[in-house]
């Protein structure tokens, strides 16, 4: 008789992420959403050691894995010690996602070049640098996902030099896609809505809102979940979406 297949059940490594700016906003939801199905989470923060900590426990009190890792998201040699401390962690990365991000709202004509500066070195320089190192590092069957913003399209007045550093994003992930042929590593960008974080909320009075949430045919605001389910796709069964722009806003045209 044929030799029985063995059925011992077989245990593999769980997948490794590394969220930048997952301590808050979206970057928790997704930190959260990631540990949901199974990742081990390198949860990425700036300055915040105790809002990051909170978002380590918070995993780990649900069942998860995650340390907290800081770095500058634009400084290559932190950036390269928060990847090497992951890997040290949990044995390696699959997946990176760059939430991390400022904006500075205010006409082209007024706007202060040094927040100009600001936005560029964390949403251009920084989401670079992490792809950089996502691409020397993240292994076979992986994932990079970058954040734009759906304000590439509405093109709102106020928002031009924030715009201006997200479509640079978008510009750098459809790019390094096609760097990466025959990896097997994919990578895409998100493009938010409205979304209520504090991001997006700070500096809105209560008619800019609601003037906003109603313009998305689902006449709500995004929450932070809903983007973070986008990214869940992005980092798990979407593998035949690369060099993507994906719209997560509702139908905002």
């Amino acid at each position: 008789m044929p030799t029985p297949p063995d059925t011992a059940p077989t245990t593999h490594a769980p997948r490794v992420a590394l969220v930048t700016g997952g301590s808050g906003g979206i970057g928790r939801a997704v930190v959260e959403r990631l540990a949901r199905d199974g990742f081990a989470i390198g949860v990425h923060y700036s300055s915040n050691k105790a809002r990051a900590d909170e978002t380590v426990a918070a995993v780990i009190s649900a069942g998860g894995r995650a340390i907290a890792v800081r770095g500058d998201v634009a400084d290559e040699t932190a950036m390269a010690g928060a990847f090497e401390a992951v890997e040290a962690a949990f044995g390696g990365i699959d997946v990176v996602v760059s939430t991390a991000g400022i904006m500075v709202l205010a006409p082209i004509a007024t706007l202060n070049l040094d927040d100009l500066d600001r936005m560029h070195r964390t949403n251009i320089r920084g989401t670079f640098v992490v792809a950089q190192q996502g691409a020397r590092r993240i292994r076979p069957g992986g994932a990079i996902i970058n954040f734009s913003t759906s304000v590439t399209r509405t093109q709102f007045p106020a928002y031009g030099a924030y715009v201006a550093s997200k479509a640079a994003v978008e510009a750098i992930t459809l790019i390094l896609a096609r760097e990466l042929r025959g990896q097997d590593i994919t990578v895409n960008a998100v493009a938010p809505g409205p979304t209520a974080t504090a991001l997006f909320l700070d500096g809105k009075d209560e008619t800019a809102i609601a003037n906003l949430a109603k313009a998305v045919p689902l006449e709500r605001l995004g929450q932070p979940d809903d983007i973070a389910e986008t990214v869940a796709f992005l980092a798990g069964p979407a593998r035949w979406v690369n060099g993507q722009v994906i719209f997560a806003n509702g139908g905002l045209a």
